[in-house]
């Protein structure tokens, strides 16, 4: 198939990744060519170039217009509505077969695009009134859509989610993560260094359990890193930085434990299932979509309860690493999910014939 993957464009798609949809849309284009699917990742210009760039901005918008200056001001979007317009009409003129949309835009959702361009939609995030209304009216024959966890279903759609909706779990490759069969005895925690990730939280159980911590990830909040989580490096808690997956896998398997601690509505968890996937049981709040990504491979503490979050690091720690690599391979295995997207694109393409024969 000729494939458009249309992905957000905050941040690049290339390693290191900045979190879970960069990763998402990099381990998506990778996957679908290497089976042979002819793959156009319509991304930001400075995205990895071993992929067939189609850019919807020349550089990601982060670059220029950052995060903390223009949330939400009006010439950001008018420069991201830009980008996607114009990428969208190139996607009607180019022939796909079909269009996987990540990109958390509005254009893309509109009934005569994914008429003419069979869709799915994947939502990466809980519902947002920019987007809400847009979603909810656009599913369709030739448009599917997809959430992260069964959570983020009953979000988008309390009153139930249409036929056209449905869960579809991220997921890696098992074989990129390692496992390894003994830990250090030490904890880790990844992701994006900002509030609504917890990393502060996650220094603070560490010390409660007397358990060595290392931070990984990228700085995103420089004053949330400044006023929260640099004061309590030392006595056991460091910050290792941002790595990419190669060099991460080996920080993750030689840890013990891992500390997964959402303070929002996570709608699922990619950093999870990579330590998993290595052999490390988990340690969480129990927000969001963490209890239906973690399973049996960890312990759940009330969300923001750092004492809570401390016992479940010891609790944690006795699970078998080879329950959390399972728990990946059954669940959460590369393979599986791009067998579902490969479906997916089945059904919007037949959806389209039907529409197009009626």
């Amino acid at each position: 198939m000729r494939i458009a993957l249309l992905a957000h464009v905050r941040q690049p798609i290339r390693q290191p990744f900045l979190g879970g949809m960069e990763a998402h849309g990099w381990y998506l284009a990778e996957g679908l060519a290497a089976r042979g699917h002819e793959v156009v990742l319509f991304a930001s210009g400075d995205s990895d170039p071993r992929f067939t760039l189609d850019p919807v901005l020349p550089v990601h918008y982060e670059a220029v217009f950052p995060w903390a200056e223009h949330r939400g001001k009006p010439e950001l979007i008018a420069h991201v509505d830009a980008g996607y317009a114009a990428a969208c009409d190139r996607i009607a003129r180019g022939g796909f077969d079909v269009v996987h949309n990540n990109s958390l835009h509005r254009f893309p959702l509109e009934p005569r695009r994914t008429a003419a361009t069979p869709t799915v939609t994947s939502l990466h995030v809980p519902p947002y009134d920019a987007l809400h209304y847009f979603v909810t009216a656009s599913p369709g024959p030739t448009h599917r859509l997809t959430v992260t966890s069964a959570r983020q279903l009953a979000a988008w759609w309390p009153q139930g989610a249409p036929p056209e909706a449905s869960v579809l779990h991220n997921a890696i490759d098992p074989a990129a993560w390692p496992f390894v069969a003994q830990g250090n005895g030490e904890a880790v925690w990844c992701g994006r260094i900002t509030p609504n990730k917890g990393p502060h939280l996650a220094a603070l159980a560490a010390r409660k359990a007397g358990i060595p911590l290392t931070l990984f990830g990228a700085i995103e909040d420089p004053d949330y890193w400044g006023t929260a989580v640099e004061p309590l490096l030392g006595d056991g808690i460091r910050y290792g930085g941002h790595l990419d997956g190669p060099a991460l896998a080996r920080e993750l398997g030689q840890a013990s434990v891992f500390l997964f601690t959402p303070c929002w509505d996570e709608p699922f968890g990619l950093v999870a299932i990579e330590a998993m996937a290595c052999g490390l049981p988990v340690a969480a709040f129990d927000e969001g979509a963490a209890a239906e990504v973690v399973g049996e491979a960890g312990c759940l503490a009330p969300a923001g309860d750092v004492e809570a979050l401390a016992r479940a690091i010891d609790t944690a720690r006795a699970i078998p690493r080879t329950v959390a690599r399972h728990r990946v391979e059954t669940h959460f295995a590369r393979d599986r999910w791009l067998d579902r997207c490969e479906a997916l694109y089945a059904e919007v393409c037949a959806g389209a014939r039907v529409t197009r024969a009626a």
